[in-house]
């Protein structure tokens, strides 16, 4: 019997993505002026106010108040009437340095014996249901709120579009496990205050999200996707109501708080761990980054359609307690889970330098995964530029999202004969 499954995004400027965009822009900073800091920064917001708080061990010296600043104005939040704004909120850092006692145990004398930043277990997963390997609904979730968020910066189709909003996609999936159609679609964007009345301007944007937003998406798509874009499809467009009050206004933001989001829109698993803010010592979000790269090669290879890799850590150790794979009976290679996990560990070399090293981690590269997901993007190379009036300014040339490369596949194929 068919099944309906369902995702959800929020937009750059929700208060949780606030945080995280803050807390990545002063770890990007940090390892930009000083690539082995150490670093764990917390962010809350609020009306008209940004705490900043956490460990750091750094030799470099930040303004975190501008660059706090600076991340609020560029999501959008420049105006009073948000109640939220970049140049006139309070930001109150309460950053401390690192403890010894978890410093000790990741700092060693060679940085191979690297020892693991704190215990716990992080999922990768891919899927072959979409070319970038995520889970479909998810991945339209995302195009809906990044593509809002153009329209919004263009100023042009739709003008009252302010940076909060939410994102929703239902896929009614078949017995095989196939996308069949969407079923239902759910976005809640933040906008000016109208001087019609309040029918007339929910009616307004219900017609603009469904005839000027959704073909634009639905245009990013491939074919096999957009025919899942039907007059059935059931449209909730502000269901509550006007959404003038927003951001971090109308909902206290923090760090962490959209893990299902960062990852996989609740296919497959997640350990807990927040990614935002933590330096990659922090195997929550390293070794997510890893297990997210081992499960696409294997899926591009062929090794099954649908792959879930589980890796695991003690503090201070360095070899991970555990590598697992599952396949949900999707493999294509005539071998149990636990062959193909056995054969995934000699393949990924999981200890936590080993993965900074691989994955080009000790780089200013986060900003840019603090919103629309940390999975499913494109690798590219950009060059960024940063300023301080402590360390002046440095360009660096840095390679983003190193995890989706398929720069396995070829070894995989070979190991497992395909």
């Amino acid at each position: 019997m068919p099944y309906l499954f369902t995702s959800e995004s929020v937009s750059e400027g929700h208060p949780d993505k606030v945080a995280d965009q803050i807390s990545d822009a002063l770890l990007d900073n940090f390892l930009a002026f000083d690539p082995e800091s150490k670093v764990a920064c917390e962010t809350l917001v609020t009306t008209g106010q940004v705490v900043l708080a956490g460990e750091v061990k750094s030799d470099t010296y930040l303004d975190v108040q501008n660059i706090a600043r600076e991340v609020i104005n560029k999501i959008g939040y420049t105006k009073g009437e948000y109640q939220f704004s970049g140049d006139s909120c309070g930001v109150i850092s309460l950053i401390h340095e690192q403890s010894q006692d978890i410093n000790q145990g990741v700092d060693r004398g060679s940085k191979e014996e690297q020892g693991a930043g704190d215990q716990g277990m992080m999922f990768g997963y891919a899927t072959s249901e979409t070319e970038n390997y995520m889970p479909l609904a998810l991945d339209i979730s995302h195009k809906i709120l990044h593509t809002l968020a153009e329209m919004r910066r263009e100023n042009k189709e739709i003008s009252y579009l302010r940076p909060d909003a939410k994102a929703q996609v239902t896929i009614e999936y078949s017995d095989a496990n196939e996308p069949q159609r969407i079923d239902t679609i759910v976005v809640s964007t933040q906008h000016d205050a109208f001087d019609a009345d309040d029918e007339k301007m929910l009616a307004k944007i219900k017609s603009d999200i469904i005839s000027i937003l959704i073909p634009r998406v639905k245009s990013q798509l491939p074919a096999d996707t957009q025919k899942l874009f039907d007059d059935q499809i059931k449209y909730h467009i502000n269901p509550t109501g006007k959404f003038v009050i927003g951001g971090p206004h109308g909902d206290t933001g923090l760090t962490g708080r959209k893990i299902i989001v960062d990852t996989y829109g609740g296919k497959g698993a997640h350990g807990g761990g927040a990614f935002s803010g933590k330096d990659p010592s922090k195997v929550d979000r390293s070794a997510a980054y890893a297990a997210r790269h081992a499960a696409k090669n294997l899926v591009a290879a062929g090794v099954a359609t649908e792959i879930l890799v589980q890796v695991s850590y003690a503090i201070g150790v360095v070899e991970p307690t555990s590598i697992y794979v599952d396949t949900y009976g999707t493999s294509k290679v005539g071998l149990s889970d636990g062959e193909i996990a056995r054969k995934v560990a000699e393949l990924f070399d999981m200890r936590p330098f080993a993965i900074e090293d691989r994955l080009k981690l000790r780089n200013p590269i986060y900003l840019e995964t603090a919103a629309y997901g940390h999975m499913g993007k494109q690798p590219r190379t950009i060059t960024k530029v940063f300023e301080s009036p402590y360390n002046g300014r440095i360009e660096k040339e840095v390679e983003l999202f190193t995890w989706e490369k398929l720069d396995k596949v070829a070894e995989i194929k070979s190991v497992f004969s395909l």
